[in-house]
């Protein structure tokens, strides 16, 4: 199963955590994990190229995990915050319809 954890403080959204394959199907054919793999790329991109933040990413291709974590503060917050944001409704959509390959969480991080 795919898990992806998005962090709050105190109402942002300060970055998210993916990990695990949903295991949906055949690697190269998991519809799952590809649809995963878009919306993070996009938002990564979008985040960083586009919008022309400093977002730390690390990838664990050994333990399929990516992570994004975003500085104190960003120039274009809004938009950042518009980007996770979708970015976190998309993979609720895919969850309501692959219950058992996904999993969407909200992580509170106290101040």
């Amino acid at each position: 199963m795919t898990r992806v954890e998005f962090f709050d403080q105190d109402g942002r959204i300060t970055g998210f955590s993916c990990s695990g394959h949903s295991g949906y199907a055949e690697e190269g054919s998991d519809i799952v994990c590809a649809s995963v793999s878009t919306a993070v790329k996009l938002a990564e991109c979008t985040i960083n190229d586009v919008l022309g933040e400093r977002a730390k990413t690390r990838v664990k291709e050994d333990e399929a995990r990516i992570s994004l974590t975003l500085p104190a503060t960003c120039e274009n917050e809004e938009a950042v915050q518009a980007v996770l944001t979708g970015m976190m409704l998309t993979l609720c959509s895919l969850r309501d319809e692959y219950p058992d390959y996904i999993e969407v969480l909200e992580v509170s991080k106290d101040a």
